[in-house]
């Protein structure tokens, strides 16, 4: 879960959001800087030396949300798409 979070959502603007273990057993601070935004169609951003991409796609049934990232190399690239894919759950679940 998210135990803090600040957010300056502009083209140069940094966010930070500290990410922890329910029990406290583990955490980190996952932070970078926006460097595109296009209003309600994406968000691009860098983190340390890797950079991701989230697009808003308008559906028939609703909105898309469609996170696109450079893999870091710790593990492996399906662990990272299930952490990645378990936020954007946890997110659909909370709007």
């Amino acid at each position: 879960h998210t135990t803090s979070a600040t957010v300056d959502l502009r083209v140069g603007g940094a966010f930070n959001s500290r990410m922890e273990a329910k029990d406290g057993s583990a955490g980190f601070d996952f932070a970078g800087t926006y460097t595109a935004l296009v209003p309600h169609r994406r968000i691009e951003y860098r983190f340390g030396d890797r950079s991701a991409t989230i697009e808003f796609l308008e559906t028939a049934s609703g909105v898309t949300v469609r996170v696109s990232f450079d893999p870091e190399e710790t593990h492996s690239v399906e662990q990272q798409r299930a952490g990645w894919q378990a936020i954007l759950d946890n997110f659909k679940r909370y709007v």
